[in-house]
């Protein structure tokens, strides 16, 4: 998570196949302000090496063969909500996830027609009470200089931070102590487990909001930006609209910014060079054109599910709102190449997948102010944003409204169904 830091909702990572979005353009001048603060943000993922390296463990890569579950039913303490509403966590649904079949076999019965074979095999789950098995937890600062502290499995809880409520879904919430003196406690988690091209699928029905967030959902490589970073799911305040950015070392690049030619939903923003050393970090990222993939209309409009896509032709980040998933993907059987055109796709023909990106684990945070939006404190004009958050809040700055507005933070919560990681079958 870099610059374009990280950001819920149904999540498909699709490592062996990909595609793209859609975005808004705004004015020349908050454009030129909004990259600027945007270019400060691209330190993360380095500085994470450089702050955490020595805390989070690197993991062996997942064979092929193995299919790791953590969704196991009954393990104690880990099961109902925390009874605290003021996180507005939904609680429509009974009873915890269950473990789905990943045989990949198609629904039988007359007259039922059977589903294409799927190229890809479920390796990895994390639903249900057991959800946040297979994570580290990131302790200390953010790295992105945001107001926030990372905390343990065991502080989280205690605290009221980490839960896995009674619809099944996992929470990760920030500290909403009405006033704090400098940060506030957060949430990061890492997979255990690192691959190589891939499916990812990731399912959520709500994620932070409001001024002063900055949230994320999304994939990092080691010694940054040699490994590669993509962010599926990301942006601040009160957007409306994701913005998905890769980061690579230099030689990556879009062939152009036009939508149609890349065969995407989503806008291209920022240029089309990826290199973060030419860039300032910043990447080439692609703003989406629906405005229910993000924030409080993503979390209004019930979730979606994101997949991102890493295969030989690239890489690609496909978004479905919540209730058109597509069959194949919900019985675990995705076939990727029958979902139209993706929001975001970085083709492989001017940025070799499996040159730029390497070994990368999932990550999930939640960060409050810091370099991206500290930085865009001020500014309006990007979807959702219509007003800034100064003109919002009434406060001059980021870092003394989060600071002194704990009731504001009830928003700044993700609620994931489920995280599915799945490797092409060939």
């Amino acid at each position: 998570m870099l610059v374009f830091k990280s950001f819920s909702v149904g999540l498909i990572f699709l490592i062996s196949d990909f595609q793209p979005a859609s975005a808004t353009l705004v004015p020349r001048a908050v454009q030129t302000i909004h990259k600027a603060a945007i270019r400060h943000t691209r330190n993360l993922a380095r500085d994470l090496r450089v702050a955490f390296g020595g805390i989070l463990a690197t993991q062996p890569l997942l064979d092929d063969s193995q299919h790791v579950v953590y969704c196991r039913p009954g393990r104690p303490g880990l099961g109902g909500s925390t009874g605290n509403d003021t996180n507005g966590v939904s609680s429509s649904r009974a009873g915890p996830s269950s473990t789905k079949s990943s045989s990949g076999a198609s629904p039988t019965g007359t007259g039922m027609p059977s589903l294409p074979s799927s190229p890809w095999k479920l390796t990895e789950s994390h639903l249900g009470n057991n959800f946040f098995d297979g994570w580290n937890f990131t302790v200390g600062g953010d790295p992105t200089h945001g107001i926030v502290q990372y905390v343990d499995e065991n502080t989280g809880r205690s605290n009221g931070l980490l839960d896995v409520n009674s619809n099944g879904n996992a929470i990760m919430r920030v500290e909403n102590t009405p006033n704090v003196d400098n940060t506030r406690q957060s949430i990061r988690i890492t997979t255990q487990s690192s691959f190589n091209g891939g499916l990812v699928v990731m399912s959520a029905v709500h994620m932070p909001t409001g001024c002063g967030t900055w949230p994320a959902f999304w994939t990092n490589g080691p010694n940054w930006p040699a490994g590669g970073e993509i962010d599926i799911v990301e942006a601040v305040h009160d957007y409306t609209n994701n913005q998905m950015t890769i980061h690579t070392n230099t030689g990556c690049t879009l062939p152009t910014a036009n939508a149609q030619a890349l065969s995407i939903s989503g806008t291209v923003i920022g240029g089309t060079d990826c290199a973060a050393l030419t860039t300032g970090n910043q990447g080439c990222g692609i703003r989406a054109n629906s405005s229910v993939s993000f924030g409080a209309a993503f979390n209004n409009n019930g979730g979606g599910t994101y997949a991102m896509q890493w295969d030989t032709t690239g890489i690609a980040v496909y978004f479905f709102p919540k209730g058109s998933e597509p069959a194949d993907l919900t019985n675990e059987t995705p076939l990727p190449n029958t979902w139209g055109i993706p929001m975001a796709r970085w083709p492989a023909s001017h940025c070799n997948p499996f040159q730029f990106f390497n070994n990368h684990h999932a990550i999930f945070d939640t960060t409050l102010c810091g370099d991206w939006a500290g930085n865009v404190w001020t500014v309006s004009g990007i979807p959702g944003q219509e007003q800034s958050c100064a003109e919002r809040t009434g406060v001059s700055t980021c870092e003394a409204f989060v600071r002194g507005n704990g009731a504001a933070m009830a928003e700044a919560y993700w609620e994931v169904e489920y995280v599915k990681i799945y490797q092409n079958k060939g």
